[in-house]
């Protein structure tokens, strides 16, 4: 085993070829590499296929020796100054080693397809593994300084991934965004590594701690210096998992391709900053105030993020916004000091998300055969409706993920999330009322989102669609050349063609136009006449196999993961994985986590926890798809208020809280004046103070040195009477002065 955790420092850089032969082979044979584009896809599977292996290796031999393994090497000696770069297993480690590479090779797969129309196919590839890389680096790391190094390439990649259609200004302007609001984040991050070292003398976490201690007991520190660096480094996590203030770039990192949202911005880059945060929380542990404040921020968080995703239109933003709110429930939960449920949670949202942000996906090509490729319609749930019939699989496996979003039993997020639920009571009654209504505001707009995409009826008017012009459905790309459009594109012809036609559709140099009469088709089956014989194709179109497998697995995880944190158990003793896992661990509320359990305890609080989520899902039936036919056209809301003096105020009270939400709760546009007009306007003010001021006195002085010669020019004429002239009248003058004013 010694021998296995030695060279597991391998594992981070074995996804790292790809993207170096990708590169490679578009410089030397891209002709060959791009007409080979598909085959990468699978040395980016099986390569991360082969880490996720090796980790639930590594894993069981964490459960079964619960030890802990550290391997170092000097980088940089320099007098007292020693730099060491290693690898640490440990059950943290372990977790999001599986998480990252169980999740990563459910999206690759989905990927393949997905971008499959794609030209800057090769270019996704190969940032995903690079991603991967630079996320498995992280998670290894044994110091701050080289978690810091990976930490920026995850941005990078992160910058790159969510402006991968760059050809769009909104992506554009997205990735920018999300690039600036990390750079604030991550240079808190820097200068609380260098202020900790500077205390410390060591960038380890495993002397941190100890020095730490020791210079506490000896009263060697200053405490408000200290816990200034741990609010540094804590900004960083803020940053990275889209904390309050610091959450503004999540929403629009949505513009990225949906893999992106389901990997990156769902699973694992955002849960970096909970990954920091569980690193150094023994760490937070023994500075004072700085617990509550995580805390804090956590609640704010979970709290913002559920009320800003109730009104949102588009369907990844509001999952984006929901992935804000979770976050919150796992920084709550560390800055609680329950370690276990946090890392609980972490683990059966990821799975949970990415489920849904994949379907999402299948859902969007749903729209795109209607509405031809514009985010801006495919993405509106407000154009969607009565989809069940059409992509029924997708249907389940977002039914799934929903009601274990919603913490409905006995899928993932119940387990998790009723945990958090319970230790916020014993740790601030005020933290647990929030956050229990916060719990209700999930079930409620996550079956909002259920309800509006896939029952009722198709919300879009496809004729006012068809009229219009479509853009091409290929992204353009600094690696790839459009095909030329010789006629007008429809989208739905492509999708409605089955894979041989899809073929050689793709390759060929005319496009061809729908045909007037499926233009104005608005019913499961349409025919297109352009193409050979007559035929029925279907649409909106359920998703390839590949993608479907996808969404199964990961339906499968939502279903089963979390039985590893289930209490079973046996002559008092706690059996769940997890706590094997995690034993010895980190947990204030609960530190003696083998003691036995009290099932009649949690029953009680579940039923309560669960009574919540049923009761947001109930109004969101209500609100947006009657319960029963009779109720078709009933407004729950009318009932109650119908002839009422209230109605009024309660009208007002609505349209406030959708106004809110709707428009990110105007932090945003809080930003956009105090910030970014504010910095340009103090730049506008220092331009001009340059310009006009300083400049000023500068060209002054030239101005005037040029109008004095030539003023000296003109008398200067070479005339001795004109200098005797001259030399008369300065004396005439100061003899009048000295006569009239002397003292």
């Amino acid at each position: 085993m010694e021998y296995t955790y030695q060279y597991s420092w391998i594992l981070p850089f074995l996804p790292l070829p790809v993207p170096m032969l990708i590169g490679m082979g578009l410089l030397l044979f891209p002709t060959a590499t791009k007409n080979l584009r598909r085959i990468w896809a699978f040395p980016s599977i099986f390569l991360l296929s082969l880490v996720m292996i090796l980790s639930i290796y590594l894993s069981i031999q964490q459960i079964n020796r619960s030890s802990i393994y550290q391997y170092v090497w000097a980088w940089t000696i320099n007098n007292d100054f020693s730099l060491e770069f290693g690898h640490l297993i440990d059950p943290l480690t372990s977790i999001m080693l599986i998480l990252i590479t169980t999740v990563g090779i459910m999206v690759l797969f989905y990927s393949d397809n997905y971008m499959s129309h794609d030209q800057g196919y090769l270019r996704f590839f190969a940032y995903m593994s690079f991603f991967n890389t630079s996320m498995l680096g992280l998670v290894t790391s044994s110091n701050l300084i080289q978690i810091y190094i990976f930490w920026e390439l995850v941005g990078m990649c992160s910058y790159l991934l969510i402006g991968f259609w760059f050809t769009r200004p909104i992506a554009a302007t997205a990735c920018q965004k999300a690039f600036v609001t990390n750079r604030v984040g991550d240079f808190g991050l820097l200068l609380g590594i260098l202020g900790l070292y500077w205390i410390t003398g060591s960038f380890e976490f495993r002397d941190l701690v100890e020095i730490l201690n020791n210079l506490i007991y000896n009263n060697e520190v200053n405490f408000l210096v200290l816990t200034l660096c741990a609010f540094l480094l804590f900004a960083g996590a803020v940053a990275k998992s889209a904390q309050f203030p610091l959450h503004v770039w999540l929403p629009d990192a949505m513009e990225g391709p949906t893999p992106i949202s389901a990997l990156i911005h769902a699973a694992t880059m955002v849960a970096a900053g909970i990954f920091l945060v569980a690193r150094l929380l023994p760490l937070f542990l023994i500075i004072p105030y700085i617990m509550n404040f995580i805390s804090l921020i956590g609640i704010i968080t979970v709290l913002l993020g559920a009320t800003l995703a109730l009104a949102q239109k588009d369907i990844k933003r509001s999952l984006a916004y929901s992935t804000m709110s979770q976050l919150g429930y796992m920084m709550l939960a560390l800055g609680m000091g329950s370690y276990r449920a946090a890392l609980f949670h972490l683990i059966t949202h990821a799975y949970s998300k990415a489920l849904l942000f994949l379907g999402s996906g299948s859902i969007i090509h749903s729209m795109e055969a209607i509405v031809g490729y514009s985010p801006d319609k495919s993405q509106n749930m407000v154009l969607m409706g009565g989809l069940k019939k059409h992509v029924p699989l997708t249907k389940i496996a977002f039914l799934v993920g929903t009601l274990s979003l919603c913490g409905v039993p006995p899928l993932a997020c119940f387990w998790s999330k009723d945990e958090i639920l319970n230790d916020s009571w014993l740790y601030s009654p005020s933290f647990a009322i929030i956050a229990c209504c916060t719990a209700g505001f999930t079930a409620f707009y996550m079956f909002r989102i259920y309800l509006l995409t896939f029952e009722g009826h198709l919300n879009v008017n496809f004729q006012n669609y068809s009229g219009q012009k479509s853009s091409s459905f290929y992204s353009i790309s600094i690696w790839g050349k459009e095909v030329p459009k010789k006629k007008n594109f429809r989208l739905l012809t492509l999708l409605t063609m089955n894979n041989n036609e899809r073929t050689s559709f793709f390759w060929n140099k005319t496009y061809y136009e729908i045909d007037s009469n499926g233009k104005n088709m608005i019913r499961p089956f349409i025919t297109i006449p352009h193409f050979g014989p007559q035929k029925t194709f279907r649409y909106p179109h359920e998703s390839n196999d590949t993608m479907l497998f996808s969404m199964f697995v990961l339906g499968l995880f939502t279903l089963l993961i979390g039985v590893v944190g289930i209490p079973f158990n046996q002559e008092g003793a706690a059996l769940d994985i997890l706590s094997k896992l995690l034993n010895p661990s980190i947990n204030l509320l609960h530190p003696n986590s083998n003691d036995s359990f009290d099932w009649y305890e949690f029953v009680t609080n579940a039923s309560f926890s669960v009574s919540i989520a049923f009761l947001g899902i109930f109004i969101a039936s209500v609100l947006y798809k009657p319960l029963y036919s009779s109720l078709k056209h009933w407004n729950l809301l009318n009932f109650f208020f119908k002839r009422s003096p209230n109605r009024i105020l309660w009208d007002k009270i609505i349209y406030v809280i959708y106004d809110w939400s709707y428009n990110r709760g105007y932090i945003d546009t809080f930003y956009t004046i105090f910030f970014i007009r504010g910095i340009r306007g103090l730049a506008e003010l220092t331009h001009f103070f340059d310009r006009q001021i300083i400049d000023g006195i500068i060209n002054g002085f030239g101005l005037t040195s040029f109008f004095f010669g030539e003023g000296i020019k003109y008398v200067g004429v070479g005339r001795i009477s004109s200098y005797l002239l001259l030399y008369f009248v300065f004396v005439l003058i100061f003899v009048l002065i000295f006569y009239f004013f002397k003292p």
